[in-house]
């Protein structure tokens, strides 16, 4: 791995759990073995371009995986699956790494650019969801708005599971959401 997707997976790291004003070029440093002079060589805009960048990949990335996980299976059971995926992320850093992407979007005084890619992310992840959910025979408006509320209501949930340091939030959240998502589609989750 080069020293450039080196500082990238370091600067998703540290934004999961210190969001971007908590992840400075020191941090990044240490956390990723790379030296000051290679941050500039390849981020001539320094934090702001690399947390940016580092929102388009953990993006890209998630995106992804939504596609491939949304792919097989009927969406309330992907839906119903969402929690287990949360709980060992949030779990395993002890209730310390969340969603780069939510990261990003709250770091806009720090990173314009990685808010906006964020922004992006989100619209991205809302029309997978939705057009799943047409494929599913949802009508658009209803699809489009369904999709936002489940972005809406995992993205809280992670939050929330953070703050209470309970994955309680995910479980109830996940339920609900397969649920209302198995209203929609006649393909209720059990």
């Amino acid at each position: 791995m080069g020293a450039r997707d080196r500082l990238i997976d370091s600067a998703i790291a540290l934004m999961r759990c210190k969001g971007i004003a908590g992840t400075g070029i020191s941090q990044l440093l240490e956390h990723s073995g790379i030296s000051r002079r290679s941050v500039y060589l390849n981020f001539p805009g320094g934090k702001s371009e690399l947390v940016a960048e580092a929102t388009r990949t953990a993006g890209q990335a998630s995106s992804a995986l939504m596609r491939t996980l949304t792919a097989g299976a009927d969406l309330a059971t992907v839906i119903a699956a969402f929690p287990a995926m949360w709980r060992e992320v949030v779990v395993s850093s002890d209730f310390s790494a969340g969603c780069p992407i939510v990261a990003a979007a709250l770091g806009r005084s720090e990173s314009p650019e990685a808010a906006d890619v964020a922004g992006t992310t989100f619209l991205e992840w809302e029309g997978i969801l939705a057009d799943r959910l047409e494929a599913e025979a949802v009508e658009p408006e209803a699809a489009r708005s369904l999709a936002t509320t489940i972005v809406a209501a995992v993205e809280g949930a992670v939050i929330m599971s953070l703050a209470t340091r309970s994955t309680d939030p995910l479980e109830r959240a996940g339920k609900q959401m397969a649920q209302l998502v198995g209203m929609y589609t006649g393909k209720p989750v059990a």
